[in-house]
């Protein structure tokens, strides 16, 4: 009786670990879909300008596209910011700290624009390159970095480059 206990414990533990891997491939189903969003720089404006604090808010606006079949979310857009091949600094868009059904819902064929607001400081840049951001005299502004998408079951994260 007691061989017959230790099979039955051991089939349920492989049972367990069986049905743990069928999850997580379930949930990798997901990531070719999510992979295909797409992203661009839409717009960069500048929003207020501290002079006590050698301070330029911008309001920096993403286009974000899914192409794909599967309704998603953005939970992370990890960013460095350019303006005229110039390094203005990185910024963040995240809200991982809401709930999934809180955010922003990417259906099929669906383009959202997404706002962050991204602060220069004149200590980070040349003193050259904070004039020419907060006279308004960057003509092409840039972006690079990464995008954290989300389904139900799944996350990945994608590498961009915007023009």
């Amino acid at each position: 009786m007691a061989l017959q206990s230790k099979l039955t414990v051991y089939v349920a533990i492989a049972g367990v670990f069986a049905l743990m891997g069928g999850i997580i491939f379930y949930a990798s189903l997901d990531n070719v879909e999510l992979e295909q969003v797409e992203i661009e720089l839409e717009n960069v404006e500048l929003i207020n300008v501290n002079t006590a604090g050698d301070q330029a808010k911008f309001e920096v606006t993403y286009l974000i596209k899914n192409p794909s079949d599967k309704t998603l979310t953005v939970s992370v857009i990890d960013y460095q910011l350019f303006g005229d091949d110039m390094l203005l600094g990185s910024g963040l868009y995240s809200t991982a700290d809401v709930a999934l059904p809180g955010r922003a819902l990417f259906y099929s064929g669906a383009e959202i624009p997404l706002k962050n607001m991204f602060v220069l400081n004149k200590e980070d840049v040349s003193s050259e390159t904070y004039e020419k951001a907060v006279n308004g005299e960057i003509l092409h502004f840039t972006s690079e970095g990464k995008i954290t998408t989300q389904t139900s079951w799944s996350e990945t994260d994608k590498d961009f480059k915007t023009d």
